[in-house]
């Protein structure tokens, strides 16, 4: 039991990056349908529900699951096996220094909310990113097919023109915090958005942001796959699981990529203007207003799916779908909203106080990497892909200096001031 905590560390980071895969690829799509001016996915059901087209992610992972894993005979094998698991495995290895709620003290011991509590937290991002191209370029090159390895070419090219570029934005938020640490440099931007480095560090911020989208070969940067000229470039010998795990690869990387720069740039965890120690002095007030609006928010929605229910207005048993969750969100929202006119404010104890600090910090950070991650969908589903000598060009002869300079303003700022 002594090492329980530590466990639940290292697996409550995983296991919110896969519950908000189905959530990132349905976003995705619902996202690129509302930009396009379409329905978007709304056919997959279970017994007539269709939750507004999340089933298709369900789908999905059926269909790759039990699709027929075809391995071409002129692959080698070992690195053609070995190629998507990599992918898969550095993309959530990056999230272990990410931390998702300041330091409470447990017992007298302090405790920190990161699976891996490291001094050197950013260069082990900046390490652990730059070996989850090795994914990538394997599979281009344990395929044996012209389009892979170009695909494979291309994601080394993007990977050393933008780390370089990455990595100086990520300097000029060091200068500023005197630490590698991600928990000291979440700690020292406070809870004042004056105080983020995305205000502090506008240029870093974008170049960060920018170099972001190169290294997870996200459009517009999305060369590496580039239907239009490689198939589907690295991945073209691919298919069921070990596509799925590519796939699945693509969207782990962007949720890792939104909470590193939430983290770095826009005060991770923290609440804007509520510091932890205020927080956790109005613990009280805060869970009993913050239950209060879930209260009222839950019965809102529950009253208008019930008054959205009209038979015969699809003619199937989508007519009953707004009562099925409309009818229990009425039953909840009441029963929560009577309960604590009824019960008031909850006496909470000195530790309870704090996990509710925790509870809320979590919120906090992925609702921030939530909204990060639809500026990825966003720009994707709104920029052409770029040409490949416009990306060389961006990375070598644009951002790189800029990165340079901006660390020399910096430095000169921070000495001056």
């Amino acid at each position: 039991m002594t090492y329980l905590p530590d466990l639940l560390k290292i697996f409550i980071p995983f296991a919110i990056i896969f519950q908000l895969l189905p959530l990132m690829i349905w976003l995705e799509r619902k996202g690129s349908a509302f930009i396009q001016d379409r329905p978007g996915p709304n056919r997959a059901n279970i017994q007539g529900i269709r939750l507004g087209g999340i089933i298709h992610s369900i789908a999905d992972v059926l269909k790759l699951l039990f699709k027929e894993d075809i391995t071409p005979n002129h692959v080698n094998k070992f690195f053609y096996v070995l190629a998507p698991f990599m992918a898969l495995s550095f993309a959530c290895l990056t999230f272990m220094v990410i931390p998702y709620a300041d330091t409470i003290t447990l017992n007298g011991q302090a405790f920190s909310f990161m699976a891996a509590d490291v001094n050197a937290g950013v260069l082990f991002i900046l390490a652990i990113s730059s070996m989850g191209v090795y994914g990538v370029m394997l599979a281009g090159w344990s395929s044996n097919n012209k389009y892979s390895l170009l695909g494979g070419l291309r994601s080394s090219a993007q990977m050393i023109s933008y780390e370089l570029s990455m990595g100086l934005a990520v300097m000029a938020v060091i200068l500023w915090s005197g630490s590698l640490s991600m928990q000291s440099m979440v700690a020292e931007q406070t809870s004042t958005i004056w105080h983020w480095n995305f205000v502090r560090e506008p240029l870093a911020c974008l170049i960060f942001i920018v170099a972001a989208f190169a290294e997870t070969n996200r459009a517009p940067f999305d060369l590496p796959e580039s239907e239009s000229e490689l198939v589907a470039g690295f991945h073209t010998e691919y298919s069921s699981i070990k596509f799925a795990m590519f796939f699945m690869a693509e969207y782990v990387h962007m949720i890792v990529a939104s909470a590193i720069i939430v983290t770095l740039f826009f005060g991770g965890y923290q609440l804007p203007f509520l510091s932890s120690q205020t927080i956790t002095d109005n613990a009280n007030s805060f869970l009993y207003y913050g239950l209060f609006g879930f209260a009222i928010v839950t019965l809102l929605i529950g009253v208008l799916l019930s008054l959205k229910f009209k038979k015969g207005n699809f003619g199937d048993k989508r007519d009953y779908e707004v009562l099925v969750f409309g009818v229990p969100a009425v039953v909840v929202g009441m029963f929560l909203f009577v309960g604590l006119i009824l019960n008031g404010q909850l006496a909470l104890s000195p530790e309870q106080s704090q996990w509710v600090t925790v509870g809320l910090q979590v919120l906090t950070l992925i609702t921030k990497t939530l909204i990060m991650c639809w500026v990825f969908i966003w720009v994707r589903w709104t920029l052409p892909r770029i040409r490949y000598d416009h990306l060389m060009n961006l990375g070598w002869k644009i951002m790189l200096p800029l990165a340079m300079l901006n660390v020399v303003i910096t430095a000169l700022r921070i000495a001056y001031f």
